[in-house]
Order: structure tokens, then C-alpha cells, then sequence
């Protein structure tokens, strides 16, 4: 057989957001990765532009808020139509509106930056599985003088991050239950028209949106009640949208200019695997969900986030036994969770007269202090909890509390060398993509040797001091994962050992 024409540990197929987070996380943890698109360039058009909080500190934690500045708030949330107070104990409560091709640019640049290689223009058509690899084939769009070439790519795991159509997804067998859409949302950029904004305005015979956004580009969604779902190939018509929105609304926008048409429905898969041997899927490959609020995108984030340091260890030979699988023990869960609440929203959102009493009810209910909170968290995803032993720390499995460091703090990030100066905050902390021993307790004697065969570059040694007048700490000693959750806090030496044998693999021989 003769050879690839890249050889690299992790191949990731699709550089959309999802993707290309998860390339940053590898390669921020020292695999060797490769991003192939089928794109040749950046998007086009706005998509997905909602962050939710939790993605938000993903962000901050591997230092990338800087660069991207300070998203304009994206207003007030929702459940289903009904308005929704965001507001959660995370410093970026709320929601930050950024464009999709915004996302993406900052995170390639990131992934790049770190050594990820991202190959545009070529479309996946094959994979072969091997007990040690992968090979990937994958066809260039005819070029000018003729014919498409191939390219093979060998590679020791494949990651679908290619969408709900995920072509690695069909070609490894992912099984993919679920249900086909029975409603739609029809979904339309206009320039040149003049409409009043609507939110979740209901008619009679159907639900209309519309917002003007920058440039004086409208943005309308419409959905006719007990309209069948459009079953032609590609993006609705736009004369479907103008006549439809005619009908629930009265109103005319067919001498506008179309820049942008898609449509989405009520459809709910997941795949029954995260991980099939070589081969896993992250986002909407794994999970297939009405992109209501803007939870899709957020959901595959954080699939990334969870995914890409495991895999970046079990290709550097780091990995203790379990710790891949522990990807679809932890994310599956909470991706059925987010689909259980995107079902429950698309049937109060796109009902008909049948739900109204319902919405009703359902109004009621979000005035109660817990109910508001608790829909809150899960919506923003700053609620998600890993499955922790019984009787450890209320923390464990939890994200982080942002928590700012005193003046005091000291980074030790090797065996012998402290830095003058630590990180400002626990989420900083997180910037390296290794684990963290954080010390509030001033006895760093004892942590320090607990902690010691595992500073070899998988973990780092945070000596703190919370800053006066902040958040009070809900821990004096906590083990940080590289994805922000906590894997120990406040036990004993030996649950510590424990800890980090489990998420970092055995203690390095001295």
C-alpha cells in the first residue's frame, strides 16, 4: 500500500466551530492534528450567533475573550417563546450575540496558531478502519483543468464534527435514532424591506420573527400551523417564505432581496455511541436538535471541550484505561438533557391553538424564583454535572466557580520553578490545558507532595489566595480538570491520588 499523503495522530473532519475547537484542544494538548473542510473559504452567511455563558468561560479559559472583545448581550432569553431572565452565577450571564464566520475565524486562527493544520476545499468519501489507525480519503473539487484528485489522510482517530449530515458518521455506522421533523421554522436575510421587529408574535394561523440587523438586513422566521414540512432538496424558495409569511402575517416581503434562505425543523436524533473504536463524533454529527436559542452550537462546544484533551492524552500515551470512553459516559448524558429541552421548547414555540393553554401554564411557572433558575442553567450550560463517587464534594463533576486570585498566587508549572506571578483567576488558571491543583488552604507542603508525580507537564500547582472582598470560595484544595470541572475537592491524600490516577493516568516514575 502506498503511503498517505498525510500521516498525523488525529484527523478532525469539519472546520466549523465545533471542529475547529476541538483542533485547538488537541493541539493546545500536544497531539498532532489535522482539520479537513470541505469549504474552500469562510462562511458566507450568519448562522448560528448565540453564546451562552458556559461557552463564554470555555473562552475566557483558554484566553481567547481578549481577542474577541466584547460581544454585544443578546438580549433577553427565552423558553420556547416565553421570555426567560438568563441571569446565572457565571460573571458572563446572559447571552453574547457573535456571527457564526466571527466564531469561526477566531478559533482557526487559535487552532493554527497552536500547530493545527486545516486542509479546505476536499470532501470526505471514505474511511477505512485499521487496528492502529484510520485512512481517510477524501475528493478535491475539479479544479479548472480537469478532473478531482484524491487525498488520503492516515490518522489514529477520526473525529466527525461534519453536521447533522455527518459523512463520518454514515460511513463508521453510527447508529442515529430519533424522529424526523413534523414542523418548520422557514427562515430568511432580507435586504430592502421595511417590516417591524416581532418577537414570537403569534397570529392566528402561524408564529412570525423579525429583527433588523446590521446593514438593514432583516432577519424573518415564520411558521404556518399545520403546514406539512418541506421536502425539497436545498434552502426553501424564497417566494415559499414570502407567501408564507404573507398568509400568518399579512404582510408583503416579496420585493425584498434574499441573501440568505435555510429552514429548520422539530427533527431530534442521537446517536446511540459518541465512540466507535477509532472513530468519534462531537456536535451536531453526534446530536441532531431544533436550533432553538441558540443551545446547538453551545452543546457542540462544549462536546469539544470534554473530548479534546482525552484524546490529545490517549495519543500521547498519558491516558489512564476508561479515560476516552469517559467522553460518551459524560456527554451523552448531557446531550440527551439538551434535546429532552429543546423537544419540550419546540412544542410550546411552533404549537398550534392546542398549546395555548400550556404557554399559559408554562408562564406561570417561570415566575417561581427555582423554576427561572434552575431552566436558566440548563439553557446557558452552566449546570452540567459529571457522574461523581458517592459522598465526594459537592463540586466534583461541577465547572469551576470563577473565584479571583490574590496578589499571592504562585504558579508552579514544574517540579522545581514558581513564577513571580500566578494567574488572576481560577479560569486562568486553565490557559495551559492542564490540569490544576488549586491551594487555598496555605498549606501547599502537602499538596505539593501529593501532587508531585503528576507534574511533569500534565498538572500544575496553583498556591492562592482568594482576592478580598470576592466570591468566598466553596473549597480550600480542588483538582481541576483541562475542561474546567472539577475532579476532586477538599478529601482526602489518598481520594486525591485517586483523582488524578483517573483523569491524568499513572504517576510518573521519578
Amino acid at each position: 500500500m502506498s503511503a498517505p499523503d498525510i500521516d498525523t495522530q488525529v484527523l478532525v473532519v469539519g472546520a466549523g466551530p465545533v471542529g475547529l475547537m476541538l483542533a485547538g484542544e488537541l493541539a493546545l494538548g500536544g497531539a498532532d492534528v489535522v482539520v479537513l473542510e470541505r469549504r474552500t473559504g469562510p462562511l458566507t452567511e450568519s448562522r448560528a450567533s448565540t453564546l451562552h455563558a458556559r461557552t463564554m468561560e470555555l473562552l475566557d479559559q483558554r484566553g481567547l475573550l481578549e481577542e474577541l472583545g466584547t460581544p454585544p448581550a443578546g438580549g433577553p432569553g427565552h423558553f420556547g417563546g416565553t421570555r426567560l431572565d438568563l441571569t446565572t452565577d457565571s460573571p458572563y450571564s446572559g447571552q453574547w450575540k457573535v456571527p457564526q464566520v466571527r466564531t469561526e475565524e477566531l478559533l482557526e486562527g487559535w487552532a493554527t496558531r497552536l500547530g493545527a493544520r486545516v486542509v479546505k476545499g476536499h470532501r470526505l468519501t471514505d474511511l477505512r478502519t485499521a487496528p492502529q489507525s484510520v485512512e481517510a480519503t477524501a475528493e478535491a473539487e475539479p479544479g479548472p483543468g480537469g478532473a478531482a484528485s484524491a487525498l488520503r489522510v492516515r490518522a489514529a482517530y477520526v473525529v466527525g464534527c461534519d453536521g447533522e449530515s455527518s459523512t463520518v458518521r454514515e460511513l463508521a455506522g453510527f447508529a442515529f435514532p430519533g424522529r424526523d421533523a413534523t414542523r418548520e421554522l422557514l427562515r430568511a436575510d432580507v435586504a430592502d424591506v421595511e417590516v417591524p421587529d416581532r418577537r414570537f408574535e403569534r397570529h392566528p394561523g402561524g408564529l412570525a420573527i423579525s429583527a433588523r440587523g446590521p446593514g438593514g438586513v432583516t432577519r424573518v422566521m415564520v411558521h404556518e400551523y399545520g403546514a406539512p414540512v418541506g421536502r425539497e432538496p436545498g434552502p426553501p424558495s424564497f417566494a415559499r417564505v414570502a407567501d408564507t409569511w404573507r398568509r400568518v402575517t399579512g404582510d408583503d416581503i416579496g420585493g425584498g432581496a434574499p441573501l440568505w434562505l435555510n429552514s429548520f425543523g422539530d427533527a431530534l436524533r442521537q446517536a446511540s455511541q459518541y465512540r466507535r473504536g477509532r472513530i468519534l463524533l462531537a456536535g451536531d454529527a453526534a446530536h441532531h436538535q431544533m436550533p432553538v436559542g441558540g443551545q446547538a452550537l453551545n452543546l457542540g462546544l462544549q462536546d469539544a471541550a470534554n473530548l479534546g484533551w482525552k484524546l490529545a492524552a490517549e495519543v500521547r500515551g498519558t491516558a489512564g484505561p476508561g479515560l476516552l470512553d469517559s467522553y460518551h459516559a459524560e456527554r451523552h448524558p448531557a446531550g440527551r438533557r439538551v434535546l429532552d429541552n429543546i423537544a419540550a421548547q419546540a412544542l410550546l414555540l411552533l404549537g398550534g391553538s392546542g398549546t395555548e393553554e400550556l404557554r399559559t401554564l408554562f408562564g406561570e411557572l417561570l415566575r417561581e424564583p427555582r423554576v427561572r433558575a434552575h431552566l436558566a442553567g440548563t439553557i446557558a450550560g452552566v449546570d452540567v454535572r459529571y457522574a461523581a463517587e458517592p459522598g465526594a464534594h459537592r463540586l466534583v463533576g461541577a465547572r469551576v466557580p470563577y473565584l479571583r486570585f490574590g496578589t499571592g498566587t504562585d504558579t508552579d508549572t514544574d517540579t522545581d520553578t514558581d513564577t513571580a506571578a500566578g494567574p488572576g483567576s481560577s479560569f486562568a488558571a486553565l490557559r495551559a490545558g492542564r490540569g490544576v491543583l488549586v491551594d487555598l488552604s496555605g498549606r501547599p507542603a502537602r499538596v505539593r507532595a501529593a501532587a508531585e508525580p503528576w507534574r511533569d507537564g500534565r498538572v500544575d500547582l496553583v498556591i492562592a489566595t482568594p482576592e478580598p472582598g470576592g466570591t468566598a470560595p466553596e473549597f480550600t484544595t480542588a483538582l481541576l480538570r483541562p475542561d474546567g470541572h472539577v475532579a476532586w475537592a477538599d478529601g482526602t491524600v489518598p481520594e486525591l491520588e485517586a483523582a488524578l490516577l483517573r483523569w491524568f493516568g499513572p504517576a510518573a516514575r521519578r
